[in-house]
């Protein structure tokens, strides 16, 4: 957490944050127009950012893309702010939430966490029934993990799996997995206090999709989950950041997930992404 506060303390830093916090998702070129730095310098304080876990990159095509990484803020807000007054900090939840991309484009959700775990021990919370079912809030994932194949949710042991349209995309075990999202349900109305209208609205969204990319550290993994594609202006989006309230999103799911895998328990209560 040190090394959080010592790359919030430059101000030329912050700067680079909050153009991030504007529009998520950009290369080094695109940073550096219009700023009164050099090249050399930004790249530089983007790999302060990046060792402090601020900002995590991806790669589109021969670019590498940065992204605001809201697993640093949601610790800081974790430890003391959620202690004392988490309302009144509205600035560190929007960086917690990681914003929004371009609106025309459709916004990215982009999350790096470090779990002190095993490749393959991760993989299988993933992806195994017993273990989904803990972090998921009662949710178990059921698939035989093959591209192409439905992922179905099931919502009590004893209930029918449902299928949501979700399909498997990618799955090299231990390394990488995607699967297409769901869509709103009309639990959802009724969870978010959402009118017919409301809901009717935001049916019209596009199916977005979500990526895991599991990365050998050290004694720990690099888990970043990547949720893109979708519709501009999205409330899914809103909802799995955790920018809805009643939804704590990736943040909070990823949060149970560590905890689990790290101290045998979930958090209490874990809220379902979306």
């Amino acid at each position: 957490m040190d090394e959080v506060f010592r790359a919030l303390a430059d101000a030329s830093r912050r700067r680079l944050l909050d153009r991030l916090n504007v529009r998520n998702g950009q290369s080094l070129r695109e940073l550096c127009a219009g700023l009164d730095m050099t090249r050399q310098s930004v790249s530089k304080h983007l790999a302060v950012l990046e060792a402090a876990g601020l900002v995590t990159t991806t790669r589109r095509g021969r670019e590498k893309l940065h992204h605001l990484n809201a697993a640093p803020i949601n610790a800081v807000a974790d430890r003391w702010i959620g202690r004392y007054d988490r309302a009144r900090a509205q600035a560190l939840a929007d960086l917690q939430a990681a914003l929004e991309g371009q609106p025309m484009e459709g916004p990215t959700f982009v999350y790096t966490t470090y779990v002190r775990t095993t490749p393959e021990r991760l993989w299988t919370a993933l992806t195994a029934p017993e273990f989904t079912r803990r972090y998921w809030g009662g949710v178990t994932l059921v698939s035989d993990w093959r591209p192409g194949s439905p992922l179905l949710w099931q919502d009590s042991p004893d209930g029918e799996p449902k299928d949501l349209g979700q399909r498997v995309l990618e799955a090299e075990p231990h390394r990488r997995l995607a699967y297409t999202w769901h869509g709103f349900q009309p639990e959802h109305a009724a969870h978010f206090g959402w009118s017919d209208e409301e809901l009717a609205a935001r049916l019209g969204e596009r199916r977005s999709k979500v990526t895991f990319d599991l990365t050998p550290h050290g004694e720990t993994v690099r888990l970043t989950v990547t949720h893109d594609d979708f519709s501009p202006d999205s409330e899914m989006h809103r909802a799995i950041s955790g920018q809805l309230d009643g939804s704590g999103g990736w943040p909070e799911l990823l949060a149970s997930l560590k905890s689990l895998l790290e101290t045998g328990q979930p958090l209490p209560e874990p809220v379902p992404a979306g």
